[in-house]
This record gives structure tokens, sequence and C-alpha cells, in this order.
């Protein structure tokens, strides 16, 4: 693909660093513990999931198992991806070596494409299923609502899939990128490149414009639920405020660690002068975004679990005691809790 790498595999670009310049800008120890810290984050997001799901509604019921496949697409995130990463920090080995035939590279690039869109692509669907509960209650039979979530996830994880795929037939390519310890999509001018990087940022950014504008929506629906004047058919609210909270938290997590990145992948990809020389180099402030950037979306995979956590309704009342004292407010649903006997 590049002429000077005619004798190395197609996911080789000419990387002029040295061994130290490696080991200086990735501690190795900083990457063990950044993984287990994740790790640790999703597995204890996990067991507070199991437990919250027990006796939940059909609506919280949907949205917890929404929850469920966020939190174990982060947890084999940084599973699948910290094991490459940390393994290459201790023994910075060099990749032309132990991959001549870029099979680890291609992996680590589909892997990195599918769990880097599927909390992208699960936010726009809890947002969705989140909208349709609120505005449309009556829209959807309850009683196949954790089956149709279950659903949902696959196919978020399977449209992923799909696209991470995609260099690999053709589309695109999958290279080595600085310092030499992760690949990824290539920043280059070839058309399939070009495409792909484009294909990526795009589906992310509208997956997170999507969330945006249906949680808003969602939020200036609930709000005026709470504030209405018909008070004679209530319930209490709480688990819909609860989910909003979290279902927002997710949304600005998702959009300060994953934007930056893929608004670099779109102008980089775009920018004229191409930022990719003809030989396949990148400058070396490029190279150092990208870096940056993807270091910042890895963050992602880490407060996920915490805003679950964090924003519960037993972690909530402590800091806002009139959350559990609170009258009933009025329910998205009619009840009709009084009849008249008047004939």
């Amino acid at each position: 693909m590049w002429p000077n790498a005619s004798s190395l595999g197609p996911c080789f670009r000419p990387m002029n660093i040295t061994r130290e310049e490696r080991r200086l800008i990735a501690s190795p120890w900083f990457a063990a513990s950044f993984c287990l810290v994740g790790l640790a984050s999703n597995l204890l997001a996990l067991s507070v999931l199991m437990g919250a799901r027990q006796g939940s509604s059909q609506s919280r019921s949907s949205f917890l198992t929404f929850l469920c496949g966020l939190v174990l697409t982060d947890f084999m995130g940084l599973l699948v991806t910290g094991a490459i990463v940390v393994t290459q920090h201790f023994v910075l080995f060099e990749w032309q070596t132990v991959d001549p035939g870029c099979s680890l590279c291609h992996f680590m690039g589909v892997i990195m494409v599918f769990f880097g869109l599927c909390p992208l692509l699960l936010g726009a669907a809890m947002a969705s299923e989140r909208f349709l509960g609120i505005t449309r209650p009556f829209s959807r039979p309850a009683t196949a609502s954790q089956r149709r979530a279950w659903t949902t996830v696959g196919l978020v994880w399977a449209s992923a899939l799909a696209l991470g795929l995609l260099p690999l037939l053709g589309m695109g390519h999958y290279t080595v990128q600085y310092p030499g310890s992760w690949c990824f999509l290539t920043l280059g001018t070839d058309p399939g490149d070009v495409a792909f990087g484009l294909l990526f940022a795009l589906l992310g950014s509208i997956s997170v414009g999507m969330s945006f504008l249906l949680n808003t929506i969602s939020v200036a629906t609930l709000c005026h639920v709470y504030h209405g004047q018909a008070t004679a058919q209530q319930r209490p609210r709480d688990c819909e405020v609860e989910m909003m909270v979290q279902l927002m938290g997710i949304m600005v997590v998702a959009s300060i660690c994953w934007m930056p990145l893929l608004v670099f992948i779109a102008q980089t990809v775009l920018q004229s002068p191409p930022a990719m020389s003809p030989m396949g180099q990148l400058s070396r402030p490029t190279e150092r975004q990208l870096l940056i950037y993807l270091r910042v979306a890895t963050w992602n995979q880490i407060l996920d679990p915490w805003v679950y956590i964090l924003f519960r309704r037993a972690v909530i009342q402590r800091f806002y005691p009139r959350l559990s004292t609170r009258s009933r407010s009025l329910s998205l649903q009619p009840q009709f809790t009084r009849r008249s006997t008047i004939h």
C-alpha cells in the first residue's frame, strides 16, 4: 500500500520512534491500573444492576436491560483491548515481529471500532426507548419490553460488528498507530480510508445528536407532566426521573469523551492538503492528537458504570432527602381510579 512498506503487511506505516520514546509515552503500570479500575467499576455496576432488576416495573426492566448491555459492552471492551495494550506496554514488542501478517492488528482494529460505536448506538437506542415510553406509553405491548430490549441490544452489537468488518472487506484499512501499541482506522487519502473514516465519525455523531434530541423532548415532557394541573390521577414517578437523570448522564459522558475524536477524524480525512503523506506518514502533532483523543474516548468505558452507580435514587436521596418524602406526581399513563356511580 505504501512504497517503503512492500515487504511488510498492509497494516504497517512508516513510524520513526525509538524504544525509549515508546517507554516514556505510556507507563505500563498506568495502563494496567486504568484497565483494572474500569473492569472493577463495570463489575460493580453489573452487580448493582442484577439486584435492581428484581421486582422492577416493565418500563424500568427494559431500561435496565439496555444498561446491562451497555455495561457488558464496556467491560468486554476494556478486557479485550486492555489485554493487548497492557501487554504491549510491558513487553514493548515490535509489532512487525509479533504480527507480520497483520492478523492481530486487524482484530484489534475491528474491536476498537466495535467497542467504540456500541456505547454511542446503545445510548441512542436507550434514548429512543425512553422517548416512546414517556411520550407514547400505549404504543408498545408492555409484556414484550424486556425481550424487545435484548433484541435491540443484539442488533446494535451486530451493526457495530458489521461496520468494524468493512476494512477487512476492502473499505479502508486498519494500521498500527503511534506509538506502536494499538491499531485503528487509517487517516489517509485513499478513497476507502476517507469513506470509512467519515462513516465512523458520522454514525457516532448522529447517535450522539439523536440522543440529545430525544432526551431533550423526553425531559421537557416529563417536566410538563410534573407541573401539570390535573392532580386527580397520580402515582409516584420517581423511577422515570431516575432513568432520565441516568440517561442524561450517559449522554453527557459520551459527548465529552467521543465527540473530540469523531470531529478530529472527520477533519483529518477531509483536510486539504492531506494530513498523510504519500509514503503513509502523519506529522507527529497529528499522531499525538489522535492518541490523546483516543485516551479521552476510553474514559467513557470507566465513567458509564459510575453514572448508574451514583445517580440511583438510593444515592440521590442522601443528598436530596425531599425526593423520598415528596408528594405523588402526575402519572404519564391515565389511571381510572374513580368511576361514576350515577346512572
